[in-house]
């Protein structure tokens, strides 16, 4: 029964998100007619909502008032820098439609729409990779603690393939002044890449190259390389070419560092790595997620040492190797 349910805390939360629940209970609790009065919503609605959200321990309830979990202040508030609620909108919207075309994809074998191809995939990517900055960012801060990266005392060149909204790249910038970004995307994609950057006040350090990752010329003498979630929609043959292409981009001693969903070398688990591949079949041509096992062959394959995993917050650690 849960599994048979297991839509209902998206649409919950985003319907919540919505209607700005989360927002007017951030300066203090609220009852069922304070949160009516200040969302423009039914007072039957948000029972049902409030109730429900207190089940799922996004909200708390004292007495009559209802009150925001440390979680949700933290994750579900637009106005703070941890928000993740702009990923429940883009679910619904974009990704729940397209699977609900899974039983005609798994007797075709074909995607309800392939997202990797550029004609379809650049708006739907510069439409959401934004909302993805913040469950990307704190791994990306660990990735440049763990390469030292604000103690380098000359030129850091980091190249950021698929670059989506820049938060790699953009991390590492922060933590040093010699950063200086090369970010690769299709051109629609690199408007974001160029407006978040902005943002974070690292502009004026990022190139970017729009074209296709194969394609696309990255330039060479990188200290540092990163394919961001990159390699599950590329599948593996073009997965493969990237590798080789981004050895050759990288300087003697760089580090090429993976971000990806990693399920064990047995295809057991963890579930969101295993689900996340249903996910590539519905929305790639060839897409998939790899194991440890595998990656780690392909790395060594193309010439690269010490295939290595990093702990990092986030789904799964970090792959990193060393060109020698």
């Amino acid at each position: 029964m849960q599994c048979a349910w297991g839509y209902a805390p998206t649409l919950i939360i985003q319907s919540a998100l919505q209607h700005g629940i989360f927002d007017a209970l951030d300066d203090s609790p609220k009852t069922v007619d304070e949160l009516a009065l200040a969302t423009a919503t039914s007072k039957r609605g948000l029972t049902a909502i409030l109730n429900a959200l207190v089940g799922l321990q996004f909200l708390t309830r004292s007495g009559d008032r209802y009150s925001l979990t440390p979680e949700s202040a933290a994750f579900l508030v637009s106005t703070k820098p941890g928000y993740h609620g702009a990923f429940f909108r883009h679910t619904l919207e974009q990704i729940l439609p397209r699977w609900q075309q899974l039983p005609e994809v798994v007797r075709s074998g074909k995607p309800a729409r392939a997202v990797n191809d550029q004609e379809q995939g650049a708006e739907f990517f510069a439409g959401f990779v934004e909302a993805l900055f913040p469950m990307a960012y704190p791994a990306a801060r660990a990735l440049g603690e763990h390469l030292g990266i604000s103690k380098a005392s000359g030129p850091v060149k980091v190249l950021d393939l698929a670059a989506g909204s820049g938060v790699w790249g953009i991390a590492l910038a922060q933590q040093s002044p010699n950063v200086r970004i090369s970010a690769v995307d299709w051109p629609a994609v690199l408007e974001t890449t160029k407006r978040v950057a902005t943002r974070h006040g690292v502009a004026d350090r990022l190139t970017t190259i729009a074209g296709d990752l194969l394609d696309a010329n990255f330039g060479f003498g990188y200290q540092v390389a990163i394919l961001g979630h990159i390699l599950h929609s590329e599948g593996e043959k073009r997965s493969r070419q990237l590798l080789r292409k981004t050895f050759d981009a990288l300087a003697p001693g760089g580090t090429i560092a993976i971000a990806e969903f990693v399920p064990n070398d047995d295809r057991t688990g963890p579930p969101n790595a295993l689900i996340f591949a249903v996910n590539m079949l519905v929305n790639t041509e060839d897409g998939d997620t790899f194991t440890f096992r595998e990656m780690s062959h392909w790395l060594s394959e193309t010439g690269f040492v010490q295939p290595r995993q990093l702990e990092a917050p986030g789904p799964s650690p970090l792959i990193l190797a060393t060109k020698p």
